[in-house]
C-alpha cells in the first residue's frame, strides 16, 4: 500500500475467505484489480491504492522502494533459517527471499485465497515445495500458534486491506505474539503509513513488544518501515556500511540508503 493509480481488469473474489475465522474479524474482501504502466503490473484491492507491483521483465526483483526497505534486516542477519511474510501482496518479498536465501524456509501467510491465486497466475509466485509454504489463514492465528514460538528469524508484516486505514492487525497483543515467534536475535519489519493516525498506534504497540524499534525515512506517499528487534542492535556504522556494500553487490538493493536512514534517526551526541 503506497501510491494511487487507476485500476482496471477487475476480478471479483469468489470466496468469503477461509472457513475458520475467529470473531469478530470476519473478512469481507474487495475485488482484486490490476493495472499496468511502463512494464510494471500493479495489484489493487478494487481502488486506486497500490498493494504491490512486479516489473514484467524482472519478476523476482523488489520493485517498490518501501518493499526494498523491508529487507533492511539483512544488515543484521546474514543467514536466516526461516523467513515469514505476513500479508502476501504480489509475493515480491516472498519470491525474493525464496531465490536469495536457498537454504532458508520461506513462509507466507495470506487470508485472502484470491490473492494467493493471482500471485500464482499473474505475479509468478512459485508453487509450494520443501522450502516454500503459502498458508491461507489469518496472520493473528499464525503468530498465536504456540508451534511457531521462538522458531522464526525474520517476520515481514504488510497487512493492509482495501480501506487503507493502517495495518489490519495493530495491537500490542499482535506485536507481542510476533516477537514471541522470533528467535532471540530475530527481527520484524513492518510497513506503516507515516502520515496516518495509525502510525503512532502501531509504533507504540511495537515498542511495547520489542526491545528496540527503529524507523527508516518515509518514502512514496508516506510509507515508513519500522524495524523491531528482540535484542537491541549494535549500530556500528562502519561495519553496517561494509555490510550494505556486500548486500548491494549480491542483490543490487540500495542497502547504503538503509544505513543512512538508521544513522540519521540516531539522536545527536
Amino acid at each position: 500500500m503506497l501510491i494511487k493509480r487507476n485500476s482496471m481488469e477487475a476480478e471479483s473474489n469468489r470466496k468469503a475467505g477461509p472457513g475458520k475465522v475467529k470473531a469478530p474479524r470476519k473478512p469481507k474482501f474487495a475485488p482484486i484489480t490490476l493495472s499496468e504502466e511502463a512494464g510494471v503490473v500493479f495489484l489493487h484491492f478494487g481502488n486506486e491504492w497500490v498493494q504491490g507491483a512486479m516489473r514484467i521483465r524482472k519478476p523476482d526483483w523488489i520493485e517498490l522502494e518501501y518493499a526494498q526497505q523491508m529487507m533492511a534486516w539483512m544488515l543484521f542477519i546474514r543467514e536466516p533459517q526461516h523467513i515469514v511474510q505476513l500479508g502476501l501482496g504480489t509475493g515480491a518479498l516472498t519470491k525474493f527471499c525464496y531465490r536469495q536465501f536457498p537454504h532458508a524456509q520461506v513462509t507466507a501467510v495470506e487470508l485472502n485465497q484470491a490473492v494467493i491465486t493471482v500471485c500464482h497466475s499473474m505475479f509468478k509466485l512459485p508453487q509450494d515445495d520443501e522450502r516454500l509454504s503459502v498458508y491461507e489463514m489469518d496472520a493473528m492465528d499464525y503468530v498465536m500458534d504456540s508451534a511457531n514460538r521462538g522458531k522464526i528469524d525474520v517476520l515481514q508484516g504488510d497487512l493492509y486491506d482495501a480501506t487503507v486505514k493502517g495495518p489490519v492487525l495493530d495491537t500490542p497483543e499482535f506485536y507481542e505474539a510476533c516477537a514471541a515467534c522470533l528467535k532471540p536475535e530475530g527481527i520484524m519489519t513492518v510497513n506503516l503509513f507515516g502520515d496516518h493516525p495509525s502510525y503512532a498506534k502501531n509504533l507504540k504497540a511495537m515498542r511495547y513488544a520489542f526491545k528496540e524499534v527503529l524507523c527508516l525515512p518515509e518514502v512514496h506517499e508516506g510509507n515508513v518501515v519500522a524495524i523491531g528487534f528482540n535484542t537491541p542492535p549494535k549500530l556500528d556504522f562502519p561495519a553496517l556500511y561494509e555490510r550494505a556494500a556486500q548486500i548491494t553487490s549480491a542483490t543490487k538493493l540500495p542497502a547504503k540508503s538503509w544505513v543512512n536512514g538508521l544513522k540519521a534517526a540516531q539522536p545527536a551526541r
